[in-house]
């Protein structure tokens, strides 16, 4: 583990620019036992960093959780429509907190009163480059709930917001099936006594 890590880059394509790029990768890195690997050759989706954000009432003991149709889940057609938490890429020129507040707003209608980041993390290093923040947001969830989302980006997010006891229930039953939100969840789980009145 001591050795130093390297790679090299033999050869890198764009296959795919749109929405999302694809690019492939011909290359070599180091290996454990000494020496170079063989050429070898991955795809690797991009798409930019995002933000995750966790909206939580600490004095109502809720959490905000949005619902909205994913192409990646389509394999399940019934469960296509997934249990989230607010999220959204960071454009050029924004910072990651920045994102946080503007999609807290875009997608649940959520002012955030406190800001806190949890942690960064791939979140599917084996084939995309996306680096993730995430972040818990402290708000009042008094009036929030109904449908959300941006027009002009094709969002239809429907927004509750429902007692800790009963998202925990949902993620230990297996009906929150994102990744996102089951690390949130997990992490509000551990952290809930210290962040209630």
């Amino acid at each position: 583990m001591s050795k130093q890590k390297q790679f090299k880059i033999l050869n890198e394509t764009t296959p795919y620019q749109g929405f999302f790029n694809l690019k492939k990768f011909e290359l070599q890195h180091t290996l454990y036992k000494g020496g170079w690997s063989q050429p070898i050759t991955r795809e690797l989706f991009h798409r930019g960093n995002c933000v995750a954000v966790l909206l939580y009432d600490p004095r109502r003991d809720e959490v905000v959780i949005i619902e909205q149709f994913r192409i990646g889940a389509i394999q399940f057609p019934d469960q296509a429509w997934l249990l989230e938490i607010v999220a959204g890429a960071i454009e050029p020129g924004e910072t990651a907190e920045e994102v946080a507040y503007r999609e807290s707003l875009e997608e649940a209608g959520c002012k955030i009163e406190e800001l806190v980041k949890i942690n960064d993390f791939f979140t599917s290093p084996g084939g995309t480059s996306e680096l993730l923040s995430l972040f818990y947001g402290q708000v009042d969830t008094t009036d929030i709930g109904g449908l959300h989302g941006l027009e002009d980006e094709d969002e239809d997010i429907s927004v509750t917001t429902m007692k800790f006891d009963d998202v925990y229930q949902l993620l230990l039953e297996g009906k929150i099936l994102s990744a996102i939100p089951i690390i949130a969840i997990q992490w509000l789980y551990i952290n809930r006594d210290a962040l209630r009145p």
